[in-house]
């Protein structure tokens, strides 16, 4: 577990700091998924003990894109803070950052709990709205490249969220077109669908895996769904868009 604690403490200072670090498995080649986990959950302790609150979860890794981008080919979580998310319509600073990749997602906000193996009506029974939105991803290792383990201890590279306007969970998500524009160009065009399919798939997942590290989705969680296409690289003086077929648009600018 020291041994644990000082690599949370590694990735957590690089977070911090906005500053590349060596995988670490390539050091630490036995380090397992469940080692992973536990990496993610004392370095996101460390934000709480700082004041950060828990919001909810991100899915990681939910397109074949996705897993074609970055190398794996397994579902992966994260846990949210409220020091993520930045304000629709206003901008993100890049010197925060390592190197920000933004990517279009839908996200879904809880009304009751959920936890352990769901069906997708159940899941959605638990949904009180849904919107459009975007996922800043920094991963903190030198030149975006990673394994699975090195993902998942970095909380699955989940930086920031910004998040549109909320509409009915009634609205049919499963197969919206969705667009990512930078500065009124389209970079990214896709589909809800590939979210696992569907993106209920992506909060039933959730569900399981939240169960098996001994914690819930709770009422008034938010749960990230996962990328819908590959994720785009942000650049100073850019407004990156997104636009949701029914559900609406969210956009941030690029600053220095």
């Amino acid at each position: 577990m020291s041994n644990l604690a000082a690599l949370a403490k590694i990735v957590d200072d690089a977070q911090c700091s906005a500053t590349a670090i060596e995988q670490l498995s390539i050091k630490h080649t036995k380090l397992s998924v469940e080692d992973a986990y536990e990496i993610q959950n004392i370095s996101v302790a460390r934000r709480l003990d700082r004041g950060e609150r828990r919001i909810g979860v991100k899915m990681g890794l939910t397109s074949r894109a996705k897993m074609i981008q970055v190398g794996v080919d397994e579902v992966a979580w994260g846990r949210l803070t409220d020091a993520m998310i930045l304000e629709e319509g206003a901008t993100l600073k890049k010197s925060k950052f390592v190197h920000p990749r933004l990517e279009p997602e839908v996200v879904f906000l809880l009304k009751k709990p959920l936890s352990g193996t769901v069906t997708a009506l159940e899941a959605m029974s638990a949904v009180e709205a849904i919107a459009p939105a975007m996922e800043v991803i920094d991963s903190r290792y030198e030149n975006f490249k990673f394994s699975l383990v090195d993902v998942i201890a970095d909380n699955t590279s989940s930086s920031g969220l910004v998040i549109g306007a909320w509409c009915s969970p009634q609205i049919d998500c499963s197969n919206l077109g969705m667009v990512m524009s930078v500065n009124g160009r389209p970079v990214q065009i896709g589909s809800s669908a590939a979210i696992l399919g569907h993106p209920v798939r992506s909060l039933v997942s959730a569900a399981k895996l939240v169960a098996q590290s001994g914690e819930s989705l709770n009422a008034g969680d938010i749960v990230m769904a996962g990328g819908a296409t590959a994720a785009h690289p942000a650049s100073i003086g850019e407004t990156i868009s997104l636009d949701v077929q029914n559900l609406g648009s969210v956009s941030i600018t690029i600053e220095e």
